[in-house]
């Protein structure tokens, strides 16, 4: 803990605790004290032809003491008393200490009784009360003073030098480097900086210590070996002898001022400059590749299969997960860099900042614009197109089902009608064959419906604009002229059956029943298989609900089937009985067709197969289906949250925008603040796009608990990022032309109380009626060129409206009580001397070489006195800083 610490009270330093007698002080930090100290007072009292040598004996009559404050405060004090008794020199001590304590000190713990008695601890401590107060007290550096500003001063003074960083006043000195930055840079034929060494702290102090006492009148206050020798030198005795160097510099101040506000000039001229070409650079960039990003988002021409437009969906997943974002940020501060490089361009009086042709902000909002419209129902057209091939695929996977079944059917047919059996078969083979046909057109008839189906999946899939069109329609023409030609052998062969039906008697009921039943029973097991068998797409719980139901009902009819399957059996079983009962002499087998029991009851194990494989198909999808609803809802919820909640923050902005109280500071502040609490809600948005992102690879499509979507809830958190981040920027613009133009925070909220008085539409800015009237109601009578004069200042793009930077740019400049025209005289005029112009050399010297380099380039075009080749009188200095303008 530091023992002299003190506290600013009242307008001076002052000690913050009492002394502690017995322990408060390190025997190091007290012998560098007294070193210190000691030849601090004898830099004073040698003034008056005297000097101390034992700082505790020699203060302990008060005379050299009362002398002492005579001395550094220029003020006579009461007479001292010159007798040698303790009572006189106590009453000698507290003369000095009434003293001290009349320049608003207070004295803790120190008596006149201790400093006569010679106690050390008090003694330093009063030493150190009194250097605070007369040497340190008063420094002030860029509205910091005391202990602060002397160590800014420090700073400021050994910032350019390397390995030099002083942040305190104990052990950012002990290599001895800041004592030599100090020295060069105010005297740098003194000391050859370039040669000392960070790792040799005894000479680089020695040589401080040294140069200070012959050339600077700075008496040695400090032993090298007692710093370096010290893990924390005392921070009093630092401090104490580094404002010894404070005090001999001080008469270069007012020009280092000078210098300081034209380096200023130049930093913001160059960093104006700089902006400039940020600007024009950004707006390139952001341009081009909006450019690039257009026609990839215009080009509507669909993939042919599903894995190419899945993977189409996933690149513009990533252009707005990834791409777009980054480029929204960057519009953002584009408008923000132009507005305040605009603001610095009028505070500086230069002109205000043309992008070159096609790279104004309308421009890049206008190719913004275009953006959006062409992203604009992007993802719908992906998405509509996945459905499309998604129907396509699973139209032309049933199509070839369909088709194989069919052709399957069809295979030998042909060949089968073109028969002429009849022709030497027998009367009961004859009526055989009229009874076979029979069932075989009942047969044909049932599968009429398969081939329109077959033909009505054609079309759509041709309606759909299928990529294999071709080969589907020229499989289903073939499939047609198939069944046409079918029609036809089969009514040919009807008709020969018919001529010699008269010479048939007999036919086999009980075959023919077989097979008139047996032929729809095994259509119907060929329909069960199929449909056992069909893929289903569904996308919601009721769809796959009533895919379940309908399979409930149909295992409702397997008993009635089986009984049919029993029945048809029968039949076959009955033949047999009949033919080994009667020993009916049958060639061959059932004439009537050709489905034997054996396929009807492979065909039954096979439906039987098939069904609990459905069964846990329409689970399994049931619980998809469940899964998928889930998703919803949770995407429902928290987006039921989110919008409504981004929709009152961009309302709360707008209001917090027109209804700004307190001061700018306080209004920054606020919005910075809320700035923070919005950017912290960045994760939920988050979370609501891990959700997004689960829907669609889910492919869902449609979501009936809630009305926002991922897009809404995009497009607002980008307006809302961009709305705060240009209301703070407007507000930090109106910090800079306060500061700037001198406003007081009285007359900033009277011209907020003006411009929301005649925002009548609330809408942040004023059109040119609402200026006007605003305008005459502050006292302004003017005509139409003059208003006409004031728009163009407050509305140079000429958009109609007036904003309210515009609006306090233009009153400030109305009411200013400041002249920059006046500070570069000043400026001017210290750096000129008793000269009227300024050389060349004389910037180089007084100025940064990067800042001086750059002022003497923009001095080249302008020429100086004619007497003196290269310098530049005030006129030219001004028109170099400023151009042309009102200096």
């Amino acid at each position: 803990m530091d023992h002299y610490d003190s506290q600013q009270t009242n307008d001076y330093m002052q000690p913050e605790e009492d002394w502690d007698r017995d322990l408060l002080l390190d025997p190091a930090w007290e012998k560098q004290q007294r070193k210190t100290f000691t030849a601090w007072c004898n830099s004073h009292l040698r003034k008056a032809g005297t000097q101390i040598e034992n700082i505790e004996e020699d203060f302990r009559d008060g005379l050299k003491l009362m002398l002492l404050l005579e001395v550094i405060s220029g003020e006579r004090l009461a007479k001292p008393e010159r007798g040698k008794m303790r009572v006189h020199k106590i009453s000698n001590v507290n003369k000095a200490l009434d003293f001290i304590a009349s320049k608003g000190v207070k004295l803790v713990s120190i008596g006149a009784e201790e400093i006569v008695d010679g106690n050390v601890k008090m003694t330093l401590g009063m030493i150190w009360t009194i250097i605070l107060r007369f040497a340190i007290q008063d420094i002030s550096v860029e509205e910091t003073s005391a202990k602060e500003g002397l160590l800014l001063w420090c700073q400021r003074k050994t910032a350019p030098y390397k390995n030099v960083n002083i942040q305190n006043f104990h052990i950012s000195w002990k290599d001895g480097l800041g004592f030599c930055a100090l020295i060069h840079r105010h005297r740098p034929e003194l000391i050859d900086y370039g040669k000392l060494r960070k790792d040799d702290p005894l000479t680089n102090l020695n040589t401080a210590f040294d140069v200070a006492e012959k050339y600077l009148d700075i008496p040695k206050m400090l032993d090298a070996e007692d710093i370096v020798g010290t893990a924390r030198p005392d921070e009093k005795a630092i401090m104490t002898y580094v404002s010894s160097f404070y005090h001999a510099f001080s008469g270069a101040q007012k020009a280092e001022t000078a210098a300081n506000r034209i380096c200023k000039v130049l930093a913001v001229n160059q960093e104006n400059e700089q902006l400039m070409e940020d600007y024009e650079k950004l707006a390139s960039d952001l341009l081009e590749w909006i450019r690039r990003t257009i026609p990839w988002l215009e080009n509507r021409v669909p993939e042919n299969t599903m894995h190419a437009m899945q993977q189409k969906l996933e690149d513009f997943r990533d252009y707005r997960r990834l791409h777009k974002p980054p480029k929204v940020q960057e519009k953002c501060q584009l408008e923000i860099n132009f507005n305040t490089l605009q603001t610095k361009l009028r505070l500086s009086n230069r002109p205000a900042f043309m992008p070159s042709e096609g790279r104004m902000v309308s421009d890049i909002n206008n190719a913004w614009g275009c953006l959006e419209q062409a992203e604009k129902g992007y993802e719908e057209w992906l998405l509509n197109e996945i459905r499309r091939l998604e129907r396509l695929d699973h139209l032309a996977e049933k199509f070839r089902q369909k088709a194989s079944i069919h052709e399957a059917w069809t295979d030998g047919k042909e060949a089968m009608l073109r028969q002429k059996d009849y022709e030497t078969a027998t009367l009961s083979e004859i009526k055989a064959l009229l009874k076979k046909h029979e069932a075989f057109e009942s047969d044909l008839a049932a599968h009429q419906d398969r081939v329109e189906q077959i033909a009505a999946i054609a079309q759509e899939l041709n309606e759909l604009d299928y990529y294999d069109s071709p080969s589907v329609n020229a499989r289903c023409q073939k499939i047609c002229d198939q069944w046409d030609n079918l029609g036809a052998l089969t009514q040919k062969r009807r008709e020969a059956l018919e001529r010699t039906e008269k010479l048939l008697e007999t036919i086999d009921q009980l075959y023919l029943e077989y097979a008139k039943r047996a032929a729809p029973f095994n259509n119907w097991m060929e329909g069960a298989m199929e449909d056992l068998q069909d893929t289903f797409i569904v996308h919601t719980i009721e769809e796959i609900q009533g895919l379940t139901t309908a399979h409930e009902q149909f295992k409702a009819t397997l008993p009635d089937a089986d009984k049919e399957r029993l029945a048809i059996l029968g039949i076959h079983n009955e033949v047999s009985k009949i033919v080994q009962t009667y020993h009916v002499n049958m060639a061959g087998t059932n004439p009537y067709t050709t489905i034997t029991p054996q396929e009807i009851n492979g065909k039954w194990d096979h439906v039987r197969q098939l069904v609990p494989r459905r069964d846990q198909a329409l689970t399994e999808e049931h619980a998809r289906q469940q899964h998928n609803e889930r998703l919803r809802k949770q995407f429902g919820a928290q987006a039921n949250v989110i919008g409504p909640w981004i929709q009152t923050k961009m309302e709360e902005i707008g209001r917090i925008s027109i209804e700004m109280h307190g001061t700018l500071e306080d209004q920054l502040n606020h919005l910075r603040q809320y700035e923070k609490s919005i950017v912290n809600y960045k994760p939920k948005i988050d979370q609501l796009e891990g959700d997004h992102q689960l829907i669609q690879e889910a492919l869902i499509f449609d979501n009936k608990h809630t009305n926002y979507t991922m897009e809404h809830i995009r497009v607002g958190w980008e307006q809302l990022l961009t709305t705060i981040a240009r209301t703070i920027n407007e507000v930090e613009n109106q910090i800079l032309t306060r500061d700037a133009k001198g406003i007081s925070q009285e007359q900033m909220n009277e011209f907020r109380a003006s411009f929301n008085h005649f925002d009548r539409k609330k809408t942040g800015m004023m059109d040119t009626d609402d200026f006007r009237a605003c305008l005459i109601s502050m006292g302004y009578n003017m005509g139409e060129a003059e208003f006409a004069r004031i728009m163009s200042i407050v509305d140079p793009n000429r958009l109609g409206v007036v904003t309210f930077q515009a609006f306090i740019d233009f009153m400030s400049r109305e009411t200013a009580d400041t002249d920059t025209a006046d500070q570069v005289m000043a400026s001017f005029k210290i750096l000129a001397g008793d000269k009227n112009y300024i050389t060349v050399d004389e910037l180089r010297r007084e100025l940064p070489p990067d800042q001086a380099e750059y002022c003497i380039a923009r001095m080249a075009p302008y020429a100086g006195p004619d007497a003196v080749p290269g310098a530049l009188d005030y006129m030219s200095f001004s028109t170099a800083l400023y151009g042309e303008s009102d200096l």
